[in-house]
């Protein structure tokens, strides 16, 4: 039976000792091999397994070890150590006859894997030594930022741009992770963490749908959507169907939010006439208004309405600029 070179491959962002059993039949019953001591090799020692850190030429000294003992195992660093993978395959390419080479995954990343990394990254850009703007930045400085990605996503989005939209929610979520960095230099009682914030997050998802993690039933989508509005309701403890709604959002969104809202409950509130107001703002802003709720009866979106008909105006400037 040929030799057997094994590569074991980790995920550098799970515990070093969180193995397959057949990874664990593997470093305890063959000679283990890596090129730095790192925390697998503590946690593989810790388990009864010998580890030798080879310091030179890798390559030979699998080969060595594999051929004296019949299998021989490499703990792969971080990065997977493909130069070492590439250089093995060339020289059993070259003489097959010395060992069989296999991959063997000891663990693999879960879905989410890399917010630890965006996590970690920013952690380092924002402590001591790392990037000093973003270690001058506050909460209030930034918002101008946070609110500037939303709309490059939402732009995305109106664009039908997927790759786009990939990139720019990632700016969006840049903003989040340094904003919850940021809040870990509050002060003692105020701070709190990313994992407060998707700790949160988690928590809200959760109580808001029991038709999915409790017994309730999952009826139509209007019922959903009650339910949801009532379990918010008896988490906020608001006092108006107003509370909560966005006031720093575009007038026109905030003038169709409000009308929404209002509806919701049934309250037939009618909007300032726009006679009855005594100055030209005045005025304009009850005639845009009453635009508004006309187009909430009429089952239509005023702001994108407004956004189509602004961009298509934009086309025809620059047309007549061409010109």
């Amino acid at each position: 039976m040929p030799a057997r070179i094994v590569l074991l491959v980790t995920s550098p962002r799970l515990p070093a000792g969180l193995l397959t059993a057949a990874a664990w039949d593997a470093v305890r019953r063959h000679p283990v091999l890596a090129g730095a001591e790192s925390e697998l090799t503590t946690a593989v020692r810790a388990a009864g397994a010998e580890v030798t850190v080879v310091d030179g030429r890798a390559t030979q000294a699998l080969l060595d070890a594999a051929a004296a003992h019949g299998v021989a195992v490499w703990l792969a660093g971080p990065a997977g150590d493909e130069s070492l993978a590439r250089e093995l395959g060339l020289r059993l390419a070259r003489e097959p006859g010395l060992a069989e080479l296999e991959l063997m995954y000891g663990s693999w990343d879960p879905p989410g894997a890399r917010l630890l990394d965006a996590v970690a990254v920013m952690d380092r850009l924002a402590s001591p030594g790392g990037d000093p703007w973003k270690r001058a930045q506050t909460h209030r400085s930034l918002a101008g930022f946070l609110l500037e990605e939303c709309y490059e996503a939402y732009d995305a989005i109106s664009a039908g741009d997927t790759d786009a939209l990939r990139e720019e929610l990632g700016d969006v979520l840049l903003q989040v992770v340094l904003h919850a960095r940021l809040a870990e230099e509050l002060p003692e009682g105020e701070r709190w963490t990313v994992d407060d914030v998707a700790g949160g997050l988690v928590d809200k998802m959760v109580r808001r749908n029991p038709h999915v993690f409790a017994d309730a039933e999952a009826g139509t989508l209007e019922e959903i959507e009650a339910s949801w509005e009532r379990i918010k309701r008896a988490e906020k403890a608001r006092d108006s169907v107003l509370d909560g709604i966005a006031l720093s959002q575009p007038a026109l969104a905030l003038a169709a939010k409000i009308l929404e809202r209002a509806g919701r409950v049934g309250l037939a509130v009618p909007p300032p006439l726009t006679d009855s107001q005594a100055d030209p703002e005045a005025r304009l802003g009850a005639s845009l208004l009453a635009t508004v709720a006309a187009a909430r009866e009429a089952g239509l979106d005023p702001e994108a309405s407004l956004r189509r008909a602004a961009l298509a105006y934009a086309d025809a400037v620059r047309t007549a600029e061409r010109r």
